[in-house]
């Protein structure tokens, strides 16, 4: 899976691309520092079972607190969001929720799987697949598998009780982690290198810019 590094620099691209006027060093740490504390879930699976990869890693971090949003910015009267923390807030609320919807929940969905709906549904849904056009299939996606009939088949895998993720706090599932390689990745693959270099990159361009203008 994508290394918390990783995710960290995506929000921060993101952060950087979305914020606009409301950016500043501040900000830009609530959306990237918040993609980050979602892997804290890894660590709780340790001590509370079952929720490994699961307690945060799941749609409703996101679905819960931007229906409050909407609620709070569109139905309400007064904006308790606003009237609390500033006019900025309410942008601030949804690129952060935006940064964990795309930054981290889906990045991990379609690279080996998160379970999307628990704990109302105990269920890990990998999307991982690729989306290419050829000279003779025409379009071919493989993210969920539509001509195998049974899409909740092509795309669920375990419940918490029996899959594990590795990590490098929890390299294994039941077994003594003695003597096992504790691996805790930054990187893996060049394509989340240059990811990550440019999510930085971005942050601290912006960055600069901000001071200079001071």
């Amino acid at each position: 899976m994508p290394s918390t590094v990783v995710h960290v620099a995506f929000a921060g691209l993101l952060g950087t691309a979305l914020l606009a006027d409301t950016f500043d060093i501040r900000t830009i740490l609530v959306v990237m520092g918040s993609s980050a504390l979602l892997d804290l879930d890894t660590l709780l699976g340790i001590v509370v079972p079952g929720t490994h990869r699961a307690a945060l890693h799941n749609v409703w971090i996101v679905l819960v607190p931007a229906t409050l949003l909407l609620w709070d910015g569109a139905i309400r009267e007064e904006s308790f969001v606003r009237t609390r923390w500033g006019d900025d807030a309410p942008r601030i609320a949804w690129v952060t929720l935006a940064a964990l919807l795309f930054a981290h929940i889906l990045l991990d969905a379609f690279f080996n799987g998160v379970n999307l709906f628990w704990p109302l549904h105990d269920r890990f849904y990998d999307l991982s697949g690729t989306l290419l056009v050829t000279d003779q299939r025409g379009l071919v996606q493989t993210f969920v598998e539509l001509d195998a009939g049974d899409v909740a088949a092509s795309t669920t895998r375990g419940t918490t009780e029996n899959t594990h993720y590795r990590t490098g706090f929890d390299p294994t599932r039941d077994e003594p982690a003695t003597g096992v390689e504790r691996i805790f990745p930054i990187a893996a693959t060049g394509e989340r290198f240059v990811l990550t270099v440019a999510g930085f990159a971005a942050v601290l361009v912006r960055v600069l810019e901000e001071r200079r203008a001071e």
